[in-house]
């Protein structure tokens, strides 16, 4: 695997540079890597925020034989015209963030990096309602349409929703047997080949206690039905749990990985759990993409006062896993 990290910031107003300058500042970034955002708003924002960041800039189109030099930022420019270092975010810099995004991707394509990390988006002003979450947005963008996981890794626990940013009322007629088998396969893999490790897998049900009086059971249909048939290709999995008590310290010690039907169901215990100690890791891509896992926070941007733990808790993740 091609070791360059680059970085796609995003959301021009989020507090995704304050969090970056925070981990370059703390020395919890050890490996050089490129960012990919515009460089008079990284500039004027680090100026704002009392950073002093040494900056090297990046030629786009002498990329093959770049250089990159540790504790700088070295930065590919896109150009972002802007009046005030910190705004509020509307549509205006919708054709900036899809420029940094391509950009990446394109890094990808000519093999200068198979890890790509994004800062937060606005769902309302960059994604429309076109797509459900950033994660769908790159699975597209990428040509993996359906075929991405989403896993929020945490080194003691992680989760994973089977549908990722659907609304409440279209989650069950979007759970099937065949997504929970993939999606399981797919994060056992990836635990085995970048980890070492087998991990444990919970899963939960689907309706209160896993019981429902309807006629038809999503545990007994679907859920069972797949556990059943990850146990025959030798996959550590049990359930389907109760969600309300799987979290509890004396049942969640007993795994490492669970599997939830909708986001909120695995989301909020393990930030309860863990708050910001853990991030956003797409798989089932071509690459290896990661964000920290939180949003653009528009209402702390300029403050200086965010929390950075999920990005440096991404950054000792990828010093860590096995390159291939």
């Amino acid at each position: 695997m091609n070791k360059n990290i680059v970085i796609v910031a995003g959301e021009p107003y989020s507090v995704f540079l304050e969090i970056l300058f925070k981990s370059i500042k703390l020395k919890k970034i050890k490996k050089p890597f490129i960012l990919i955002c515009s460089k008079k708003l990284l500039i004027s924002q680090m100026k704002k925020l009392n950073y002093n960041i040494k900056i090297n800039s990046i030629n786009k189109h002498k990329i093959k034989d770049i250089k990159l030099l540790k504790n700088y930022i070295n930065v590919l420019d896109i150009k972002f015209h802007f009046k005030k270092t910190f705004d509020k975010i509307t549509n205006n810099s919708s054709k900036y963030i899809e420029n940094c995004f391509d950009e990446g991707l394109r890094l990808i394509k000519i093999g200068k990096t198979k890890i790509l990390i994004n800062g937060p988006v606005s769902k309302k002003h960059f994604l429309k309602k076109k797509f459900l979450g950033i994660t769908e947005y790159i699975a597209k963008k990428s040509g993996k349409k359906s075929q991405e996981v989403m896993l929020i890794y945490n080194k003691k626990l992680s989760v994973s929703p089977i549908t990722t940013h659907l609304p409440l009322q279209d989650v069950k007629k979007n759970i099937t047997t065949k997504k929970i088998i993939k999606n399981v396969i797919t994060i056992n893999s990836f635990f085995k080949d970048k980890l070492k490790k087998k991990p444990k897998f919970a899963v939960t049900g689907l309706n209160p206690h896993c019981e429902t009086n309807k006629n038809f059971s999503e545990e007994e249909k679907i859920i069972l039905p797949a556990i059943k048939r990850l146990k025959k290709k030798n996959i550590n999995i049990n359930g389907p749990f109760a969600a309300d008590t799987l979290f509890l310290k004396k049942n969640i010690n007993k795994f490492n990985v669970v599997i939830g039907m909708y986001h909120d169901q695995v989301l909020t215990p393990i930030k309860t759990l863990y708050e910001f100690k853990a991030f956003n890791i797409t798989l089932g891509l071509p690459f290896l993409r990661m964000t920290p896992d939180h949003g653009p926070n528009n209402f702390m941007l300029g403050k200086n006062r965010s929390d950075p733990s999920s990005m440096i808790e991404m950054f000792k993740f990828l010093s860590q896993i096995r390159e291939n």
